[in-house]
């Protein structure tokens, strides 16, 4: 089973808020698959499919960024995911609106959802799609600019790199990580 993972908070307060690209992939994902996210349980809602290449698992984690790894590692043991099985997307300051990276391990970089994710997975070798938010301009806390929404030409940049990233983890159902991250990495 391939786990993918869209990190945000929670509410209609966080809706289409920086920090909630990932729940807005993994919205986009149940869409373009059919993959109703009709379950709750594991601290979050997520849906099942089952498919020639196996099952996928989509998932919203339901508690704040900072403790997604609980429902993560929750769902991860119980259907016994390995982390190398497991794709998170989240949002990233590093990268300019509009870009995706996807990388197979790494650190936290100082974002606490992952934090939390390496944390309740005692891995940092899971799939990572990152997707760029930007930098707060000056005078603004990195709290008001993740928590904000996006401008007009930011949002129309994220949109694309939401449609990007949703591809991606629908490749990833039938390719071996490397060979998505080597083809959507390479897009502009």
């Amino acid at each position: 089973m391939k786990l993918a993972v869209g990190l945000g908070n929670p509410g209609k307060k966080y809706e289409r808020t920086r920090h909630n690209v990932g729940f807005e992939v993994i919205d986009r994902v149940s869409d373009q698959l059919g993959i109703p996210l009709d379950q709750s349980k594991f601290k979050g809602i997520f849906g099942t499919t089952r498919t020639a290449q196996g099952k996928m698992t989509l998932l919203k984690p339901m508690t704040f960024m900072n403790l997604s790894g609980e429902s993560i590692g929750q769902l991860a043991k119980y259907y016994d995911i390995p982390p190398e099985d497991i794709l998170v997307i989240y949002d990233d300051l590093d990268l300019e609106p509009g870009t995706i990276r996807l990388r197979s391990k790494g650190g936290h970089g100082g974002h606490n959802g992952i934090r939390s994710t390496m944390d309740h997975l005692d891995s940092k070798n899971f799939n990572r799609i990152r997707i760029g938010i930007g930098r707060p301009e000056p005078g603004k806390t990195v709290t008001d600019h993740v928590l904000g929404r996006f401008s007009p030409d930011d949002r129309t940049a994220v949109d694309g790199a939401i449609r990007q990233a949703a591809d991606a983890v629908e490749s990833w159902l039938t390719n071996d990580f490397t060979l998505v991250m080597n083809d959507f990495n390479k897009k502009p």
